[in-house]
């Protein structure tokens, strides 16, 4: 597959926009003509002088009209750069508009591969950095090549040979850029990879300090940071370091046009092949080179960064969609569900090796095994979170990959040991269960999962804000307010993951009380480590080592099978002699029926 152009990516992203773009070039090149006439305007007036003409009339007529030329030349370049910006600022927010609903269409497996500290990078950074290159690029680097080009022309018309001489200080200079990029190969990437690191070293380390506090790891952890900030600056220096030479002797040599016009110049008019005025125009416009092409190169840098920043954003962009039709073309007969023969493979590593499960509509099924043996993993692709790599996954007699995304997702309801809440009100956090519902149905699935009497407890009621990842409450409140999300949702399937293992125990019995009236009437699936909350489970799956190691009832397993006897044993024999019986209700029919 042919690799696309930064340009056509540019031009994609800025929609109905892009014309700006075209509009920004054009009056740029308008302003390049507005820039010309000062430079012939001098030079008529230094031809005049030559010729002893003493009429003051004839040197105030072209100074004026050099004034209004630059005014010309800067109200042009204001409105090709506000063109450019409006352009720019489409382009830098459709990208984080792309990035943000391609990860939602994405394979979770693809956006757990990286750190989020990444993305945050990317979304955020990487694309901000893009703004002040891609706004004044268009501009100022189309102004600022086409500008030398006119006077090398008009330079070259008044003598080739001087034309040509401007080219000597750029030869050498053109040595000097050849070795600076040969020098600097990988510097920049490597650059961007250190810088990556350190991101995800920071996020890491402010994530998790204060479990670094609480196990007085701070020394060793904060030297991880220091390490990759070193190497992260390490880089750019070493970077330098190699690169300063060469792009000194650049930067002096390639707009040195004077390096070769004088002495040519001088030799030509000594031999009387150009006349002195024509000289003295052409030192003019020479120096007239200097300047545009300094900035010019100066982006050429921007240019090689922007082109790194757009890789990896279409690196995310272009990976594969989870497949999903548009429009139910069957519709599924009840919500029994089946796993035959499922294949998943995370991180060049099958995880999950040929798992067969059947959950039928109204029973609750339960998952147990040590943990990494695949338990979540099964919940998340029951979810169609992830894709099996083989075997399939149906829904009411349907492959889950023939339904559509949005109508399956609508089916069931996902609650997760570390369910996130936004930084909204607790009644937007609930209301994301079912998108339109009104505040009445909001408080109704509060009252529903026991949530209602603590919301009202709260500084604001339903409109208190609860912070970035529901940071202002307490782990319990986060649950709850989880659940009674999942409430709203209505969905006829539940998948419980660990949904109190972040519980604290005074608030595990109001959570485990708001998780049997979610789960009344519908189809559960807990995954649990507590085994005394799934005792009256219909059907209780063990999973070892990504297999199904054995299925049955709780007294059926407790007589058969010898890891999930183990796994009994060990639970009951964790349990606190004095801990309250309730803070391990169990969620079975009894719990659902209460």
């Amino acid at each position: 597959m042919k690799k696309r152009s930064l340009l056509s990516w540019v031009l994609e992203f800025a929609g109905r926009k892009a014309a700006y773009f075209g509009g920004s070039v054009i009056l740029a090149m308008l302003g390049v003509a507005a820039s010309f006439v000062p430079y012939l305007l001098t030079a008529t007036i230094v031809s005049r002088l030559l010729s002893g003409n003493r009429e003051w009339g004839d040197y105030i007529r072209p100074v004026i009209w050099m004034g209004i030329f630059w005014v010309i030349r800067m109200t042009l370049h204001s409105l090709s750069t506000s063109l450019s910006h409006v352009g720019t600022f489409t382009v830098l927010g459709t990208i984080r508009k792309q990035l943000c609903e391609k990860l939602s269409r994405i394979p979770l497996g693809s956006v757990l591969d990286d750190n989020s500290g990444s993305y945050k990078n990317i979304i955020v950074e990487r694309v901000d950095s893009m703004e002040t290159t891609l706004a004044h690029i268009v501009p100022e680097f189309t102004s600022n090549l086409l500008l030398p080009v006119v006077m090398f022309i008009y330079i070259l018309s008044i003598d080739w040979r001087v034309g040509l001489a401007n080219f000597v200080g750029a030869g050498i200079g053109l040595v000097f850029m050849m070795i600076m990029f040969y020098k600097s190969r990988g510097g920049y990437e490597l650059s961007v990879e250190k810088t990556k690191k350190l991101n995800d070293t920071a996020v890491e380390y402010i994530g998790g300090i204060e479990v670094i506090k609480a196990f007085g790891k701070t020394g060793s952890s904060y030297e991880k940071f220091v390490i990759a900030a070193r190497e992260g600056a390490d880089v750019f220096i070493d970077w330098m370091r190699r690169c300063i030479w060469p792009q000194s002797g650049t930067l002096t040599f390639l707009p040195a046009t004077f390096l070769g016009v004088l002495p040519v110049g001088l030799l030509l008019v000594k031999n009387g092949s150009l006349a002195p005025s024509d000289f003295i125009t052409c030192i003019i416009l020479s120096a007239g080179l200097i300047t545009p092409l300094v900035v010019a190169f100066s982006y050429m840098d921007d240019l090689l960064k922007m082109g790194t920043i757009f890789g990896e954003v279409t690196e995310i962009l272009e990976r594969p969609d989870m497949v999903r039709p548009d429009t139910l073309t069957r519709e599924p007969e009840g919500t029994d569900i089946l796993l035959k023969d499922v294949h998943f493979t995370y991180k060049d590593k099958e995880v999950l090796h040929g798992i067969d499960m059947e959950i039928r509509q109204g029973e609750m099924i339960a998952i147990v095994g040590p943990s990494g043996s695949g338990k979540s993993t099964i919940a998340r692709l029951i979810d169609s979170l992830w894709d099996p790599d083989s075997g399939t996954i149906t829904y009411g007699g349907v492959d889950i990959r023939n339904l559509p995304l949005d109508y399956y997702m609508s089916r069931i309801a996902y609650v997760a040991q570390d369910n996130y809440l936004f930084d909204l009100s607790v009644k937007e956090n609930i209301r994301l269960g079912r998108a339109g519902a009104t505040d009445r149905e909001v408080v109704e699935a509060a009252k529903a999962t026991g949530c209602h009497e603590f919301i009202l407890g709260l500084e604001k009621g339903y409109d208190t804000i609860v912070g970035g990842a529901g940071g202002h409450l307490s782990g319990g409140e986060r649950q709850r307010i989880c659940i009674a999300r999942a409430m709203l949702k209505n969905a006829p399937v539940v998948i419980l993951d660990e949904a109190t293992a972040y519980t604290d125990p005074e608030n595990e019995a109001l959570v485990q009380s708001s998780v049997a009236r979610l789960v009344r009437g519908r189809t559960l699936i807990v995954i649990a480590h507590r085994l005394s909350t799934i005792v009256d489970a219909d059907r209780i799956y063990v999973i070892r080592d990504g297999r199904v190691e054995a299925c049955g009832t709780q007294d059926e397993l407790l007589s058969d099978c010898d890891l999930y006897r183990r796994m009994w044993e060990a639970h009951t024999l964790s349990r606190d002699e004095d801990e309250d019986a309730d803070g391990y209700a169990p969620l079975g029919k009894e719990a659902v029926n209460a």
